[in-house]
């Protein structure tokens, strides 16, 4: 009897933390995460999910991401969820409903915007030199580097293709830089635009066609999919969702797009990218890296957008605000509201936020073809 309820405590998780110390403190991280995203608004439809996982992968003897035995034995939960990321599933279909709820007139009525959605991914290219410098692999460094897109569902499926060993780490990296974009955004954006720019206002947007929404994203599609076929998954579901939307004959689809699925898949992509981040994963030199390298792509991504949009400016005759360059970062729609907030600090009576999308959802697009240039030099 004795030797019975011996065994039984030694089944326990409590006695799990015996063999397993480590697990403690990412327990503490996730617990950090899901204040962070409760209490703060960080982010919370991403972040809970994540930092649920993280808790529940790093509870001994749970074996939540047991993968499935070669003798038919099953697996933990999570395992079978994260195939679903591993495969590169989740992420595309988040894509598609970020499509259907993205409204890509802004983009039509001011093609110009393109130029800083590109600009913006120079943090991108910027973070992965420097990653390379500081000893990642090719495919590790394009993996963090993504990062600076702002884009949390490409920097999982990149990171799930090229390198899946640091997944968890650049997951968290990805959506907690892209709550902090309120905070990392404004000193950047002062500090490289003077009073009067931030004051400038900008010219009404012409008004868009039904036919010119239509037609955009199949051609946008053929285009980028031709260019770069590697891009062809993330554009392709980014712009069927966006066809459900603007054709206004498949109103259902659309509103499954940008509700129904797209939450579903955002629980089993969080839980299951959070169950990446164990102990032995998680906590290494290379996480602190990945951490700093994260904020030097948004950083950088922020600071090209905003320094092309003042050449712009200059060449427009100052008819181009230039804070609506650090908008072509994609963290849609809150890098636009950065803009709108930070301009209508200078001048009440400005409105940059119909102007500052434009640039907005081009990063999606910059973003998508960032990671597939990225699969096209090493997938």
């Amino acid at each position: 009897m004795v030797q019975t309820i011996i065994k039984f405590l030694q089944s326990t998780g409590f006695y799990g933390f015996k063999d397993y110390p480590l697990n403690i403190v990412m327990i503490f991280i996730a617990f950090v995460l899901l204040y962070l995203a409760i209490k703060k608004g960080f982010e919370p439809l991403l972040l809970v999910p994540i930092a649920f996982g993280i808790f529940l992968t790093n509870l001994p003897y749970a074996n939540m991401m047991l993968p499935h035995g070669e003798h038919g034995q099953p697996g933990g939960l999570l395992w079978y969820f994260f195939q679903g990321d591993e495969l590169g599933i989740f992420p595309p279909i988040i894509f598609m409903g970020v499509g259907a709820m993205t409204d890509f007139g802004p983009l039509i009525a001011n093609p110009r915007a393109l130029l800083l959605g590109a600009a913006a991914q120079f943090g991108i290219f910027t973070t992965f030199i420097g990653s390379i410098l500081w000893g990642f692999t090719g495919q590790q460094a394009a993996s963090i580097g993504i990062i600076g897109g702002a884009d949390g569902p490409t920097a999982i499926f990149l990171a799930s293709r090229l390198a899946p060993e640091l997944l968890g780490a650049i997951a968290v990296a990805a959506y907690s830089y892209m709550a902090l974009v309120p905070i990392i955004q404004p000193p950047i954006m002062k500090l490289l635009t003077t009073k009067e720019e931030r004051m400038i206002k900008m010219d009404q947007l012409r008004p868009v066609s039904k036919t010119e929404k239509i037609l955009f994203p199949i051609i946008v599609t053929l285009v980028v999919s031709l260019m770069l076929p590697p891009a062809a998954t993330l554009i392709g579901m980014l712009m069927l969702g966006n066809l459900f939307k603007e054709s206004g004959v498949t109103g259902r689809l659309a509103d499954t797009a940008q509700n129904a699925l797209i939450n579903i898949i955002t629980i089993l992509l969080g839980l299951s990218v959070g169950a990446t981040a164990t102990a032995e994963a998680f906590l290494t030199a290379q996480t602190l890296k990945i951490i700093f390298l994260g904020v030097l792509a948004f950083g950088v991504g922020t600071a090209a957008g905003v320094i092309l949009a003042k050449i712009m400016n200059k060449l427009s005759g100052g008819k181009i605000n230039p804070l609506i360059g650090s908008a072509g970062v994609s963290a849609v729609p809150m890098a636009a509201r950065v803009s709108q907030v930070v301009g209508q600090k200078e001048n009440p009576s400005n409105f940059l936020l119909m102007h500052a999308m434009g640039p907005n959802v081009a990063g999606v697009i910059g973003s998508a073809v960032a990671a597939g240039v990225m699969l096209s030099l090493f997938g």
